[in-house]
């Protein structure tokens, strides 16, 4: 059965049923990072909270669509994670759970090491992609949101705003662009399902919404709020709908 199936089976059979295991792998966003600041002894570091991360979310909303259905979350997000570095980790983190279904997102830390660095991306995602299917789990890639298109005046300590400046040059020079159709041409490739959330966050942009202020950090770290749009766009692609 795929995923849709064990969840319309769980919903009518809770006795004679497992429950739905998913598994998210990626970066901070994955992992609930939202604002950042500096530490007493000049590091930068993020506000933790899984409440507010979209996978939390995710469940919330099939327990009110499925509320016979328990839907056990595997968090492999690491802040400052990247593909080939969730690929080292993922019978670590994922595959030793099977999960029924594994989402990926990765390419706003990946991005960072320019297009000289795209092909061990595309190469570390399809890896990735192969073992998971071939563990048997089902397989969605979420593309990640937008980063900073300006250096917001909230940022106020210089540290990180030299951090929010690198990042916004990869977002307005079409770095993080190159990257996210890269990552969907291997989905193309690999017969992957694509909940493209990121063509959502350009779309908002292109409506002349400022995606800067839709950041925790006004970096690259979604408000809370904005995680929803991850949730209802997973949920989405699930379903089907």
């Amino acid at each position: 059965m795929n995923i849709t199936e064990k969840i319309v089976a769980k919903q009518n059979g809770n006795y004679n049923n497992p429950g739905i295991t998913v598994a998210f792998l990626g970066d901070s966003v994955t992992q609930g990072c939202f604002e950042v600041y500096l530490k007493s002894d000049g590091g930068v570091e993020t506000v933790f909270d899984r409440n507010s991360a979209y996978h939390t979310y995710f469940s919330k909303i099939f327990s009110v669509l499925c509320p016979n259905v328990p839907v056990n979350v595997i968090n492999a997000g690491i802040s400052g994670g990247t593909a080939p570095h969730g690929l080292e980790r993922l019978d670590r983190d994922v595959l030793k759970f099977s999960p029924d279904l594994v989402v990926v997102c990765f390419g706003l830390n990946d991005c960072g090491g320019g297009l000289e660095k795209l092909d061990c991306y595309k190469n570390s995602l399809a890896e990735i992609f192969d073992r998971i299917k071939e563990a048997g789990s089902e397989l969605i890639f979420m593309t990640p949101n937008m980063m900073c298109t300006d250096l917001s005046c909230h940022i106020k300590e210089e540290k990180i705003r030299e951090i929010a400046g690198n990042i916004c040059n990869n977002q307005k020079n079409g770095i993080l662009d190159a990257y996210i159709e890269s990552a969907k041409e291997v989905c193309k490739e690999k017969n992957v399902t694509v909940c493209d959330c990121y063509k959502k966050w350009k779309r908002l942009s292109d409506l002349g919404i400022n995606v800067t202020e839709l950041l925790a950090n006004k970096i690259n770290h979604p408000t809370r709020e904005m995680n929803w749009l991850f949730a209802y766009s997973l949920v989405e692609t699930v379903l089907g709908l």
